[in-house]
């Protein structure tokens, strides 16, 4: 099967809202090879499929913070506030759009949600195991206990790294920069 789309390009449009994994009704569309217009015609022909943890509208508050993310249309702005659709309602959407494009980014865009759920799932499970370990090495650590302390508060520092501030540059930056 020829591949359509990377599954890092994919993962990369995943957006994390309200603390849901979704994908924009626009980069959705630009994946099926259709217009948002004609995405949401589909939809709102079907909207009975798409309750509200499978499809949402972002608020004011959400589209500004993700408006550098987005296109806006050609008149200068959006309309509406973009819709969102949920890994439900992405799945939702390969029962309304029937094309053989559709059905291939589909089953892409699904194998994608997969390996995050998978990755999250790893990434709990260690650190429960990593804390469960520190917990019963508090009370009584010799230098060997150190080392092993200190090699997982590593561990815990690479899943979890701490926020970087973002510091303001300026000038500009030469071609040698």
């Amino acid at each position: 099967m020829k591949v359509l789309v990377t599954h890092d390009f994919i993962a990369d449009k995943i957006l994390i809202i309200r603390g849901k994994k979704v994908m924009m009704v626009s980069i959705l569309a630009e994946l099926y090879g259709v217009k948002v217009k004609v995405l949401t015609q589909a939809v709102k022909r079907n909207i009975e499929r798409f309750p509200e943890d499978f499809m949402f509208r972002l608020s004011k508050d959400e589209y500004n913070n993700l408006k550098s993310q987005i296109v806006t249309s050609s008149w200068g702005g959006i309309r509406k506030l973009p819709v969102v659709f949920t890994e439900q309602g992405v799945a939702m959407l390969s029962s309304v759009l029937s094309s053989k494009r559709a059905v291939q980014v589909n089953i892409q865009i699904m194998r994608v949600f997969a390996k995050l759920r998978e990755i999250l799932s790893t990434h709990k499970e260690l650190q429960a195991k990593i804390d469960k370990v520190l917990r019963r090495y508090g009370h009584r650590i010799n230098e060997h206990d150190q080392k092993i302390a200190y090699i997982f508060k590593l561990i815990n520092e690479l899943l979890d790294p701490p926020e970087k501030k973002k510091s303001k540059k300026y000038g500009f930056i030469t071609g040698g920069q």
